[in-house]
């Protein structure tokens, strides 16, 4: 290949002059048209990160319990018993905007197989969802497949979909968003690291056999949607969650032999990436021999079988003397093991084709070597909130609003999911989040993904404190310590300053916030390039967080338990209603300053929280969020099936900030009358503003002289189908 070449060649894998020039540069040659594709791929925005790692070393990875941080498939951290939660987070934006029903499944196929590389079993897969409005365009149909993808796949599987967010915005026409989250179980001494770090070892490449789907997959994830986006549909992985759960049982299998040095799970990039970065970890070299890689079709190249990305295949470097025993294992479960290739000390990767070497690359420049970028960055205006006419009707806005799509119960999206599988879930889909019993254990995880795209819109420093925040008191909730964070950040094109802007504070707003809370990041992934040739989506950053609860017996609920309980407002709530669904419903521009977020009240709130909640007093905790306040106890009134009696409950602000602002760090409360003093003497210790709500009971949802709506009426309006 000449020192020279065209832009559209570049263009095909992703690569720009300036960084093909690099190429020469480290190789002192030109590449070959593979090793320019292997290039193209792990240089790749989705691969490399070379635009935001720079900013991620802002984030704080370590922590006393932390067993893996950022580097690996998955983060791992210790929650005793000799234990560790394995999880991640990660996007498939791209593949199911073409083939929704296919990408949103390989997402999940490929966050377990993270998971269990990594040597856990999977108990729980958790997601964060973004659409455009299901009146317009292809939304419903990207919709129902996402949707249906995700189930088909958990399902089969038989991991338990537990959690999530589903939002809806114009800003994601025909771009949406879709984000996966696994959790996993492993004892310490069974936690396995892609690490290949003894020469000599065998290289098995275990599972499906390769085909030509998902080719160049990596490059598509890291380019703008256009109009001829769906002429890549070959690009779109398949996925099979049959073989995927064999695969799984063989692995944790596998986990316990002898001689078993690393697994890694082929994602993207595919076998380019898998044989790579196991060898690259491990400070050696690769060979690799396509000839000997199985294939279901007919006539493909050395090029497609090292960038494939084939679904339900994995890697395994076993010691020589191992590998009898390992296909024993793979034979047991009926899998196709190949015989690769095997480990050097050469530092390099050698691909051979019919007896010849294909490609020769350092893998230090392969998987290291791509030039980081710094984008300019820009910063917007951030103009006043609109002025806005004093609310004439509380019951119709309340009715009107909690029947919004990005309100209304997610019963008939979380239905189709199969989240009792496993038998641990103790907590479900639709509350503040989910709680798994830990097997052989009293102790429980909390599990939630949180982000609002509209206020990182508004102010992505901010808006990224949020959710972090709300992360947490929705760990809070349940009784459970935030332990450990991961995060998928999701934004549009980073060569345009403004984006590249938001990127940048989002990720200072993520790592203040998590540094507030003591909370590591402890894996993540980067989505970028989420836009059509009309416009990038809006800012959105996902937090996936891990809490513990070390006695599941101390759980608390998020609705109304009891006829007579007092029910209480804990944090301040302040004139802001820049960014809150009350204001999109009147129609209102996305404008002004959104909710701040005080991180040391956010400290002092959680406190008191999991004091209140550990010492019994509080019969239920439910988080204010989007809608705000009204909008949080019609939930908690529909969770417990009880009414609720309130006299006129607006306070220091305008009624409608006191109805419907989102003012951060606050939580709605009950508690048995005999154990309000308790209660406040906790919250005046921890410094936390208390106020007086209301009465739980009867069969009507009423507030002073505004509101009284019968708990049916209200509860139809909430489960309105989408």
């Amino acid at each position: 290949m000449a020192a020279t070449i065209g832009r559209l060649a570049l263009a095909a894998v992703a690569l720009n002059q300036d960084e093909y020039r690099g190429i020469l540069g480290a190789l002192g040659r030109a590449p070959n048209e593979l090793e320019l594709g292997m290039l193209g791929a792990l240089w790749s925005e989705h691969c490399s990160y070379k635009t935001s790692k720079s900013l991620l070393r802002q984030l704080p990875t370590e922590g006393p319990y932390v067993l893996q941080g950022p580097g690996e498939n998955a983060g791992a951290v210790d929650i005793g018993d000799g234990l560790a939660v394995v999880f991640k987070i990660e996007s498939h934006n791209h593949p199911s905007a073409i083939e929704p029903y296919q990408g949103a499944a390989t997402g999940v196929g490929g966050i377990l197989r993270d998971v269990f590389a990594m040597g856990a079993r999977p108990i729980a897969i958790l997601n964060a969802l973004r659409f455009g409005p299901l009146e317009g365009g292809r939304n419903r149909h990207l919709f129902q497949g996402v949707v249906a993808g995700i189930g088909g796949y958990g399902n089969c599987f038989g991991c338990p979909t537990v959690g999530g967010e589903v939002y809806f915005d114009s800003g994601y026409d025909d771009n949406p968003i879709v984000n996966a989250m696994c959790v996993g179980l492993v004892a310490h001494q069974r936690l396995r690291h892609a690490k290949a770090d003894r020469t000599g070892d065998v290289v098995l490449l275990v599972g499906a056999d390769t085909g030509r789907d998902g080719i160049h997959g990596a490059t598509f994830a890291s380019v703008e949607m256009d109009e001829r986006s769906a002429s890549r549909r070959p690009a779109v992985q398949v996925g099979n969650p049959f073989l995927e759960k064999l695969l799984c049982e063989a692995c944790l299998q596998l986990n316990e032999l002898d001689g078993v040095t690393a697994i890694q799970d082929l994602g993207a990039a595919g076998l380019t990436s898998a044989a790579s970065e196991l060898a690259h970890r491990g400070g050696r070299g690769i060979d690799i021999d396509v000839d000997r890689v199985s294939r279901r079709e007919l006539g493909m190249s050395a090029y497609e079988v090292m960038l494939s990305e084939s679904q339900e295949r994995m890697l395994v470097v076993v010691r020589p003397e191992a590998e009898t025993a390992a296909r024993q294992i793979f034979d047991h479960f009926e899998l196709h093991a190949d015989r690769v290739g095997n480990i050097t000390s050469t530092g390099r990767i050698r691909i051979r084709d019919a007896g010849a070497v294909a490609a020769d690359l350092p893998l230090k420049t392969l998987v290291d070597g791509v030039p980081l970028r710094s984008p300019a960055a820009a910063f917007g205006d951030k103009p006043p909130s609109p002025v806005l006419p004093s609310i004439e009707e509380p019951e119709a806005v309340l009715l009107d609003l909690i029947a919004r799509p990005n309100l209304r119960s997610r019963r008939p999206i979380y239905r189709t999911y199969d989240h009792q599988v496993q038998d641990n879930t103790v907590i479900g889909p639709g509350f503040d989040a989910a709680l798994l019993r830990v097997p052989g254990t009293h102790k429980a995880l909390a599990l939630t993904t949180d982000g609002n795209p509209w206020y990182v819109a508004l102010d992505p420093y901010e808006g990224t404190k949020a959710a972090v925040a709300e992360a947490a008191r929705n760990i809070t909730c349940t009784g459970a310590r935030p332990i450990a964070v991961t995060n998928c950040l999701n934004f549009g094109n980073p060569e345009r300053p403004w984006v590249f802007g938001q990127l940048q504070e989002s990720v200072r707003g993520l790592a203040d916030a998590c540094r507030a809370f003591d909370l590591p990041v402890v894996s993540g992934n980067v989505s970028l390039y989420n836009e059509t040739s009309e416009r990038n989506i809006p800012p959105t950053p996902v937090i996936g967080m891990v809490g513990l609860l070390d006695d599941l017996s101390a759980r608390c609920p998020a609705g109304f338990q009891e006829d007579g309980d007092l029910v209480f407002l804990l944090g301040e709530t302040h004139e802001e209603l820049a960014g809150s669904e009350y204001l999109r419903m009147l129609g209102a521009r996305v404008e002004g300053r959104p909710p701040m977020v005080s991180l040391e009240m956010e400290r002092r709130l959680q406190a008191g929280l999991l004091d209140s909640i550990g010492r019994g007093v509080l019969r239920c905790a439910h988080d204010v969020a989007e809608g705000g306040l009204l909008i949080a106890l019609a939930e908690s009134a529909l969770f417990g099936g009880r009414g609720l009696r309130c006299p006129s409950i607006v306070g220091h602000v305008s009624r409608e900030a006191f109805y419907f602002g989102e003012s951060q760090g606050r939580v709605i409360v009950s508690v048995a009358p005999r154990r309000v003093p308790e209660l406040q003497k906790l919250m005046a210790h921890h410094h936390v503003p208390l106020y007086a709500i209301g009465v739980v009971g009867g069969e009507d949802f009423q507030v002073g002289s505004d509101i009284r709506v019968p708990l049916d009426t209200l509860r139809a309006a909430w489960e309105t189908p989408f």
